[in-house]
């Protein structure tokens, strides 16, 4: 059987592409005019790039899209894990690259930046352990912001496995009330007042300085896990009433968040705020799409995705973490060397793309397998359950309770 789930790999990496074109050809001058500069500003070229603001500025909606996607796969893989061998896996999978890209930022921003060098200390060891900086403090980088809310949603996660009573359909039911009504406020709030006044700029905090609560993006974790319930089973007629509302406090949230945009740059002023909702929901679709097509007996084999494009979503985590820094930096040197800024853009990317999969093919499995050994080192590692005895999927998609039966480092 076809593994329609093989797309979602070349749709992350076409968001991490659209995020990747937003920072560098239009936050990295657009940011003048709303005041809130990103980190990238210590190694940015001096190049504007207004021309292209009509069809960069909406690059930021990849984010959503991940979050989308993340529901879907963290869904996925909780539903076959132990709560141990779930936090083992988010960390193999997190750190190794996180430790590379954020050590390349912190020589950059050290050898190119304009401010000293102890203001990057702390917001190095935040990215370094993944713990999020609070409500206050700087980002090594801005693109860590998002890291803070996909870590708060593992740790709901787990939490949910450690209680061993709480289900995924319980989980989503929660996220989808959670952040609906949080989004609903906000469009309330947007039809009476305006940036920047402090309602507004409440509302506005909760989407990046505090995205650890998930009140702005709670939805669309929620809705990655009804996507992946609708994989396996037919949704009943309440859960698509909550797969609707996740869709429209999505939206929501899209929209304010653009709003502000195209109310606070002139050069996209004339622009619509539901452009970014159209693309999100393009890609919301495709992954629905792929949930139906795929949906199959538990017992059910599916095909191997195909290696290049399982290769384009590994290279995406790294991608995202180092285009912001390090690809702005590549910029400024080939601008700086006399090439044309557009082509410049696009040769960093190249080179980006490449080492991002040098680091996804030979960097990150050598660090895993020497955490593999380190962790061994302070108790046995959890084993996964065989397919044939994992349970199947039924009506509330219940977490797994954990696995009793141990393996070894070696075992592995």
């Amino acid at each position: 059987m076809k593994n329609h789930f093989s797309l979602l790999d070349p749709l992350r990496f076409a968001a991490a592409v659209g995020v990747a074109i937003f920072h560098q050809m239009f936050w990295s001058w657009a940011w003048v005019s709303v005041g809130v500069p990103g980190s990238e500003r210590y190694v940015a070229a001096d190049v504007l790039y207004p021309s292209a603001a009509d069809f960069t500025w909406f690059g930021w909606v990849g984010v959503e899209i991940f979050f989308v996607i993340s529901g879907f796969v963290i869904a996925k893989s909780a539903s076959k894990a132990s709560p141990t061998e779930f936090l083992l896996g988010r960390a193999l999978r997190l750190y190794p690259a996180v430790w590379i890209a954020a050590t390349a930022s912190f020589l950059i921003l050290i050898l190119f930046g304009t401010a000293p060098i102890s203001k990057f200390i702390v917001p190095y060891i935040h990215a370094m352990t993944l713990v999020p900086k609070g409500v206050t403090g700087d980002w090594l980088d801005g693109v860590y912001w998002t890291l803070a809310a996909e870590m708060a949603f593992y740790g709901l996660v787990f939490c949910a496995m450690m209680t061993k009573k709480i289900t995924l359909r319980h989980l989503a039911f929660g996220l989808t009330i959670y952040s609906a009504v949080f989004n609903a406020i906000a469009m309330l709030v947007l039809s009476f007042t305006t940036y920047p006044d402090m309602p507004y700029l409440v509302i506005l905090m909760f989407r990046v300085p505090a995205a650890a609560f998930l009140l702005t993006h709670g939805c669309f974790f929620a809705l990655g896990i009804w996507l992946f319930i609708s994989a396996n089973r037919e949704l009943t007629r309440l859960e698509w009433l909550a797969v609707a509302v996740t869709l429209l406090s999505g939206a929501a949230e899209i929209y304010f968040f653009a709003s502000f945009f195209l109310t606070t740059i002139p050069a996209i002023a004339d622009q619509s705020a539901f452009v970014p909702i159209m693309v999100w929901a393009a890609a919301v679709a495709l992954i629905a799409w792929c949930a139906n097509r795929n949906r199959r007996p538990a017992a059910a084999a599916s095909a191997e995705a195909p290696a290049y494009l399982r290769t384009l979503g590994l290279i995406t985590y790294p991608l995202y973490l180092m285009h912001n820094i390090t690809g702005t930096a590549v910029i400024r040197v080939l601008v700086d060397a006399g090439v044309d800024p557009i082509l410049a853009v696009w040769v960093q990317l190249g080179m980006l793309i490449l080492v991002c999969w040098f680091i996804c093919a030979k960097i990150e499995p050598a660090i895993r397998a020497a955490m593999m050994r380190a962790i061994a080192c302070f108790g046995q590692l959890p084993a996964r359950l065989p397919a044939s005895r994992r349970p199947k999927f039924s009506r509330g998609l219940g977490l797994r309770l954990p696995v009793p039966a141990k393996l070894t480092a070696t075992a592995q």
